[in-house]
């Protein structure tokens, strides 16, 4: 197969512009430049890998969210760094031809190729609320598991449940770690994830060869090591006690914390404040709406999205944002009278030097 660099090359793109890809992707993956000449090695010499993309239970957010990845870009990645040779969303084929692809890539690759998996795999009733090509998915999922080097949960449905499996969930839906247990997986959670998370997973894995180092819950720490809560713009307000206190107030005019309007940003692991959403121009803590929490696993049973936390402390001590609040205010009014005493006796002190003086 040819390397990405031999698919640029035959596009007629320079090498100048080349290395400026291998820059801008390095940015996009958070490494240093150090890392620019490893990743143009990788592209030059490493072929293509096989991506097998599977579609369970889910509304193909996460395909949507993929496709407008600008650093690198989807089209980049779909035609010259990997080679998608299944996914039912986009492909051209159909039917019996489309299924032989599988069949193909396992024949061709076994034990090398990528199996995506965006949506999780109902099993209740035999499988029947998924059927791909006459089958239940479940078949279909387990069948090309077998085969491949890795998998990559694509989004909340593939890597926790999400809306499918929530309470009383009737399908019996089933996250994929929880249906394959024997090769590794990559959770990629979000409602959808983030554009540039999700190609920045495959860049890495193109580049290093293996796969990126995970948290306890099988995500990548690159892009899930720090809560949105820990890098917010906003975050400067919930430890000034600056809070909206509902929607469309003087405070939220203000651009204060939307803690107390149900934010789960305190709780949420994922990249949304830092690499943010459309080519970073913005996301929904931006937008004036507070995070929902859609990567954390069980969201949808975690009651309103716009019921506040508990229990979320700031100050690094024992209070809660009421609390902090209160603190902040008497803070400042304590500040004042001080300030006032102070000017009080500076005063008087003068007044008595004054007269000493006459």
């Amino acid at each position: 197969m040819e390397s990405f660099y031999d698919v640029m090359r035959r596009q007629g793109i320079s090498r100048r512009s080349f290395i400026k890809y291998c820059s801008l992707t390095a940015t996009a993956l958070g490494l240093g430049p150090a890392f620019v000449g490893k990743i143009a090695h990788a592209m030059e010499n490493k072929p293509r890998i096989p991506v097998l993309w599977l579609h369970g239970l889910e509304c193909t957010c996460c395909s949507e969210s993929f496709i407008r990845s600008a650093h690198p870009l989807a089209k980049d990645v779909i035609l010259s760094m990997i080679s998608l040779d299944y996914d039912d969303t986009i492909m051209a084929a159909a039917g019996h031809q489309a299924e032989a692809i599988i069949e193909e890539t396992i024949e061709k690759y076994d034990g090398q190729f990528l199996l995506a998996v965006e949506g999780n795999t109902p099993l209740n009733q035999d499988g029947m609320s998924c059927i791909i090509a006459g089958k239940p998915f479940h078949h279909q999922i387990e069948h090309v598991a077998k085969h491949c080097k890795a998998i990559i949960s694509w989004g909340s449905c593939a890597s926790w449940g999400c809306v499918q499996a929530a309470r009383p969930n009737p399908t019996q839906a089933t996250p994929t770690h929880k249906l394959i247990t024997d090769k590794p997986i990559i959770k990629v959670p979000g409602c959808p994830p983030i554009a540039e998370v999700m190609t920045g997973v495959i860049t890495y894995m193109l580049t290093f060869d293996k796969m990126p180092t995970l948290d306890r819950q099988g995500r990548p720490k690159m892009f899930y090591s720090q809560r949105i809560h820990d890098k917010c713009y906003r975050r400067p307000h919930f430890d000034a006690g600056q809070f909206v206190e509902e929607f469309d107030d003087e405070n939220a005019k203000k651009g204060y914390c939307l803690y107390k309007v149900g934010c789960k940003g305190p709780t949420t692991y994922n990249a949304c404040s830092t690499i943010r959403w459309n080519e970073g121009t913005s996301f929904p803590i931006q937008a004036g709406h507070g995070c929902i929490g859609c990567s954390e696993d069980g969201f949808w049973d975690k009651g309103s999205f716009y019921d506040r936390l508990t229990e979320v402390h700031g100050f690094g001590i024992e209070a809660d944002a009421d609390e902090i609040g209160f603190a902040v205010a008497g803070a400042t009014g304590a500040a004042i009278a001080v300030h006032a005493a102070a000017s009080a006796l500076s005063s008087a002190k003068n007044s008595q030097e004054d007269t000493k003086g006459e």
